[in-house]
Formats: structure tokens, C-alpha cells, sequence
């Protein structure tokens, strides 16, 4: 798949990333993939990103940065916000997949700065949900939060394996 020469080539490579690291997992993508995705060869990848680890955590972060800008665009009188956050996250899991893909695998890498990358973005999203269930006078903020991110990474999980049963009150 090439890519326009004129296009910012690091988001190319860390869109590619997104896709091929979603697709793969982290352990059995290489930079030739990711390079083969972005349409230019792989020493250019390691001019915008020194390791495979580092692309992917950037991966990891732009997929959390997508989260949260999700949920800052929600707009909602307090009574709705934690199902309009819920609504904005369906549809953003629609339009943004991979992101989903990256959080699972992300929380599964055992290399250590993977790990923390991982915590941070998750506590970037706790934090931000916290303040804005406070914000809106949510009651029992803190669990609420707490119950929200929970159903969440159960939902990330379902979607990942492929498997509804796991939420779906129906089956």
C-alpha cells in the first residue's frame, strides 16, 4: 500500500503501526511490516522511530489520546453524560478499531516501558473520566469511574477475542 510521498510521513508510519500492530499483536510484527504498510522501506522507519517498542507505545498513546478526545467531545447534561461516554466510545470503537486492539494487547506486553505506557494511558482515561463524573455531580464519582473503565476493558476484551456472549446480556 504506498502512500503519498507529499504526506506527513511519521503519521504514516505511525497509522501503519496502529493497523499492522492491531492486526498482528506486538510480538510477531516487525518493522518490514510495518515499513510494507507505510509504502517506504524500513531504515526509513527507524529515521522518525529508534525501535520497534517505541513506534509502539506512540501507537499506544495516539490510540488513548483518540479515547480521550472522544470523551471530551461528548456533550451532555449530567444525567446522560455516562451513557452519551458510553455511545461516543461504541462509536469511536467503530471508526477507530485498532484502537481497541492496541489497549488489549498493550495491558498483555510484558516489557516493562509497554507496561507503563499502558498505565498511563489508562490513568490519563481514569483521571479525566473522574473529573468529569465529579463535574457533572455524579454520585459515588469514584465508582462509578471504577465500574465504567471496567465495563470497558470487558468490552475491549469481548471485541477483541471476537466474542459477544462475554457482554451480552442476551446470549
Amino acid at each position: 500500500m504506498a502512500r503519498s510521498k507529499k504526506g506527513n510521513r511519521k503519521e504514516d508510519i505511525l497509522e501503519a503501526g496502529l493497523e499492522v500492530f492491531a492486526e498482528k499483536g506486538y510480538y510477531t510484527t516487525t518493522t518490514a511490516h510495518i515499513a510494507e504498510k507505510a509504502g517506504i522501506s524500513q531504515p526509513y522507519v527507524f529515521k522518525f522511530f529508534k525501535t520497534k517498542e517505541e513506534l509502539f507505545i506512540a501507537a499506544l498513546d495516539r490510540a488513548f489520546d483518540r479515547i480521550i478526545q472522544t470523551f471530551k467531545n461528548v456533550e451532555s447534561s449530567s444525567e446522560q453524560l455516562v451513557i452519551k461516554m458510553i455511545e461516543a466510545y461504541e462509536e469511536m470503537s467503530v471508526l477507530h478499531p485498532n484502537e481497541i486492539a492496541l489497549q488489549v494487547i498493550g495491558i498483555s506486553v510484558t516489557e516493562k516501558a509497554i507496561q507503563e505506557a499502558a498505565k498511563n494511558g489508562l490513568d490519563l482515561i481514569r483521571s479525566y473520566t473522574l473529573e468529569r463524573f465529579k463535574s457533572a455531580g455524579i454520585e459515588n464519582a469514584e465508582r462509578e469511574v471504577t465500574t465504567f473503565l471496567a465495563r470497558g476493558i470487558l468490552c475491549n476484551i469481548s471485541y477483541f477475542l471476537d466474542f459477544p456472549e462475554l457482554i451480552d446480556e442476551n446470549k
